[in-house]
């Protein structure tokens, strides 16, 4: 561990604070005391973060071990249980819920660096499952020792050692350590490679991980500069609306690809198990059709949207759904307002006049439904709300911003700001009430 600890002496300065996430295992355990080597030497203020998962019975024992290491050493201690798992995929659920908190902690005690255990059997571990599951060039090169964030870096010291190093270093200084028995479950993918792969790449050659971590670190090198071209691109073939497909379509094949990897490594970033090549392949076929208005749903609620010549990767709001009575003034998700005004030019479709005999009251306002029509002024017939849409050429993103205004027998009045339904009522006609939408 020289090499770890002479690393950590030319990285940190005095009083430099740091967050160490601390599971009580024999790695995280082993970068905590390395650290606490270095604590009174450097004037560190370390904050010991331990997360309890709650899916195993010693997770309260490894809690309290933690606990009192950090009440021995003077450290300060911060711990978190994790009491309900939303997402299908447990692990990854986990991760995003474990990193959110670690985050917090370096924001409360402004840290300068967020420090975790992954060693270099974890490296070779995440490439290997990355080049079977298929990923991008910054996929395959695995995790960075030393990654930049807004306003601290992760660091990984240990990315230089295999497990063997760091359990024979905390058995010579007898350290002690829990042991998670769950990662000897071959039920879990990374527990298979664990077992059965690296021992078989450590017996060819027992430095394997070096070779892996210089791999790691030219793929990175070579992202680098392939990403900064692509940004460069980008700006030049986008606007507000996102990115132009017509530009898109003219690219090489391979710098098609890297633009679609880049907008993804954009929303995933540290993240990419979640993402692999074949959500790739369905974004450039996305992009290559015919059809004007698609997407594609991406993990953790987002989508790849083609919307006529633009492409961009949106946010699927949940809470889009919405039902409102509209009495007299209603503010609604998309920040415009629907009221009701004494007197306004109701030429535009931003303004309707209605007469109460026509219809039911009151008036909703709510959210497009499947399968939603309307009797279009002027039309002589009903018309699909979706086909209405595609006819005005309205981007796919902004469809679902768009209000749909009833009356209680769900009949179609309004699509405000697009068209208006046979009981508008003409300015010399005989109407007692005006809506108009506008911003807020």
């Amino acid at each position: 561990m020289e090499k770890v600890l002479l690393y950590l002496e030319n990285l940190l300065k005095k009083n430099d604070c740091i967050v160490v996430a601390t599971s009580g295992g024999p790695d995280s355990m082993c970068l905590l005391h390395l650290l606490c080597e270095l604590k009174d030497k450097l004037s560190l203020k370390l904050i010991v973060a331990h997360v309890n998962h709650k899916l195993r019975r010693e997770s309260e024992e490894e809690a309290l071990f933690v606990s009192e290491v950090c009440l021995e050493n003077n450290l300060i201690y911060e711990y978190m249980e994790i009491l309900e798992y939303n997402d299908d995929n447990l692990e990854n659920d986990a991760r995003i819920k474990r990193y959110e908190f670690l985050a917090k902690l370096v924001k409360k005690y402004h840290a300068k660096y967020l420090m975790t255990a992954h060693h270099g059997d974890d490296l070779m571990e995440t490439i290997l499952m990355r080049l079977t599951r298929g990923s991008s060039l910054k996929g395959y090169s695995g995790f960075k020792k030393e990654l930049k964030e807004e306003n601290y870096t992760i660091i990984r010291p240990l990315i230089t050692e295999t497990k063997k190093d760091i359990e024979t270093y905390m058995n010579i200084h007898n350290y002690k350590y829990y042991i998670d028995k769950s990662n000897f479950s071959e039920k879990y993918t990374r527990n298979r490679y664990r077992m059965h792969v690296l021992p078989f790449l450590k017996k060819e050659d027992s430095k394997v991980h070096h070779k892996f971590l210089k791999f790691s670190e030219e793929l990175m090198e070579a992202n680098t500069f392939i990403e900064s071209y692509v940004k460069e691109l980008i700006s030049k073939i986008s606007d507000k609306n996102g990115i132009k497909i017509d530009e898109l379509i003219k690219l090489d094949k391979f710098l098609l690809k890297k633009v679609v990897e880049y907008t993804l490594s954009q929303i995933y970033i540290d993240d990419l198990f979640l993402i692999n090549d074949k959500h790739t392949n369905l974004i450039i076929g996305l992009i290559k059709s015919d059809k004007s208005n698609n997407k594609v749903n991406l993990p953790n609620n987002w989508q790849a949207i083609k919307s006529y010549n633009y492409y961009k990767i949106v946010k699927i709001n949940k809470e889009d759904d919405y039902e409102y009575i509209l009495e007299d003034k209603l503010i609604l998700p998309n920040h415009m307002v629907i009221k009701k005004v004494k007197e306004k030019d109701g030429k535009s479709n931003y303004v309707i006049r209605l007469n109460s005999k026509d219809i039911k009251l009151p008036i909703i306002v709510r959210s497009r439904l499947i399968g939603d029509k309307m009797e279009v002024k002027n039309l002589g017939g009903t018309k699909k709300i979706k086909d209405i849409y595609i006819d005005e050429k309205i981007p796919l993103e902004k469809r679902k911003e768009i209000p749909i205004v009833t009356d209680s027998n769900n009949t179609i009045l309004w699509l405000p700001g697009v068209k208006k339904s046979k009981f508008d009522v003409e300015s010399n006609g005989i109407y007692d009430i005006i809506l108009s939408y506008e911003e807020e």
